[in-house]
């Protein structure tokens, strides 16, 4: 009999305001996990925008909203054995929360990492130029945001995540091992 690979599902949920590193980091991330012979799926905040809460604005219940569909999405997968990795800015605590509880009650393995990059390194970095746009006064006529993320739109830091990257200290394939490490920790890879 061959070694199959496991197929305990688990969610990691990288949170950061925009910029920070997240989406870099679940690639890193997840082709290590393939090469390993897991099944994982990234669910990338900017595809699910553009397909599955597409409508959705950026006010606070359009926000919430979004979170609660990818966080439904990402517990029907790993509860299925897939290794969910959820890029995903996630501004306000209490809906992380809610994603945090379906899965507790599912009995579904859940990691939140904080991508806790300064506002000033996501600014340098500014990947998709919304900085920029926001410090123009453009990006609400742009996007329909109703501000940035972190610089004058909210975004509550998680009080007490399972990993704490600051991605200013690192390389992101060295973040990428950390949060693998946390996987490994919990048995999940």
């Amino acid at each position: 009999m061959t070694d199959k690979p496991r197929t305990q599902g688990a969610t990691v949920w990288l949170t950061g305001l925009p910029s920070a590193g997240k989406t870099t980091i679940a690639r890193f991330l997840s082709d290590r996990l393939r090469a390993e012979g897991h099944r994982v799926e990234v669910l990338d905040g900017d595809e699910i925008r553009r397909f599955l809460s597409a409508g959705l604005g950026f006010s606070r219940a359009d926000r919430h909203m979004n979170v609660q569909r990818v966080g439904l999405v990402s517990e029907v997968l790993a509860r299925n054995g897939v290794l969910s990795v959820v890029p995903v800015i996630a501004p306000y605590a209490d809906s992380r929360e809610a994603v945090r509880l379906r899965h507790e009650k599912s009995g579904t393995p859940y990691v939140e990492v904080h991508v806790a990059t300064p506002v000033e390194v996501c600014r340098e970095r500014d990947v998709k130029g919304l900085y920029a746009r926001q410090a123009a006064g453009a990006l609400t006529g742009l996007t329909g945001l109703t501000g940035l993320t972190g610089v004058d739109d909210p975004y509550e830091a998680p009080v007490d995540p399972e990993l704490v990257l600051t991605t200013q200290d690192r390389i992101p394939p060295d973040s990428a091992d950390a949060v693998y490490a946390v996987l490994a920790g919990r048995g999940l890879v």
